[in-house]
C-alpha cells in the first residue's frame, strides 16, 4: 500500500511522506512539491495509518474511509473541506453510513476531505493504492508439512558482545569541532 508512510505534522499544512528517520528527527517529503525538509523530534507528528473514524460498534481505519470515498466518487476529488456543513456530514453518511455523530465532528470531516483531495492531487488515490500488500509466505516442498518448516528452524546464533570505548561528549561547540591537520593551500 502506497499510504502506509503518509504522515500529518501538527502545525504544518499538509501531508508528508516519511522518508527516513534521523538522531534528532524525521526527513519529510511534501507530498504535493516533493520538497525535502527534515524535522525535529519535537514535532508531533501522526501517521495517517494509525487514525480512525468513530461507528456506533467500532472504529474505522482512515484508508477505508478514504477506499469508500474514493470509490464513491469514482477515484475523483470529492468535496472541499470550504463545503457546507451539511454537505460535509452527507459525505460521511455516503462514506461511512454508520459513522458515530457525536464522536466524529464537522472538523474531523473536514480534515478527512482536505487530506483526501491533497492525495488525490499527488496521485495516491488510485484503485491500486489500496490493496493491501500480504507478507511474503514460502511454500513447503510437497513432502513436508508447513509445521515441520517451523519446527526446523534454528535458533538465531548469540551475538557476541563487543567492548566500545566510551567517548565523552564536549560541552561547548568549539570543543565539539573536530580539528583539522590540514591547512588550506594557497
Amino acid at each position: 500500500m502506497q499510504l502506509e508512510k503518509i504522515i500529518s505534522i501538527s502545525g504544518k499544512p499538509g501531508l508528508y511522506k516519511l522518508i527516513s528517520q534521523l538522531k534528532n528527527g524525521f526527513i519529510i517529503e511534501d507530498v504535493l512539491t516533493k520538497k525535502k525538509v527534515s524535522i525535529g523530534n519535537t514535532s508531533q507528528v501522526s501517521l495517517l495509518d494509525n487514525i480512525a473514524m468513530f461507528t456506533f460498534d467500532k472504529e474505522v481505519p482512515l484508508f477505508d474511509v478514504f477506499e469508500n470515498v474514493a470509490k464513491n466518487t469514482e477515484y475523483k476529488e470529492t468535496i472541499s473541506h470550504k463545503s457546507t456543513d451539511a454537505e460535509l456530514r452527507d459525505l460521511m453518511k455516503e462514506s461511512l453510513p454508520d459513522y458515530d455523530n457525536e464522536r466524529v465532528y464537522v472538523s474531523d470531516i473536514k480534515k478527512l476531505a482536505q487530506w483526501y483531495n491533497i492525495l488525490h492531487k499527488a496521485g495516491y488515490i488510485t484503485p491500486d493504492s489500496f490493496v493491501k500488500s500480504e507478507p511474503e509466505m514460502t511454500e513447503p516442498a510437497e513432502n513436508e508439512s508447513k509445521s515441520e518448516i517451523i519446527d526446523t528452524k534454528k535458533p538465531a546464533a548469540k551475538k557476541e558482545k563487543v567492548a566500545t570505548p566510551k567517548v565523552k561528549a564536549a560541552t561547548s561547540s568549539a570543543k565539539s569541532a573536530p580539528k583539522s591537520t590540514h591547512r588550506k593551500m594557497g
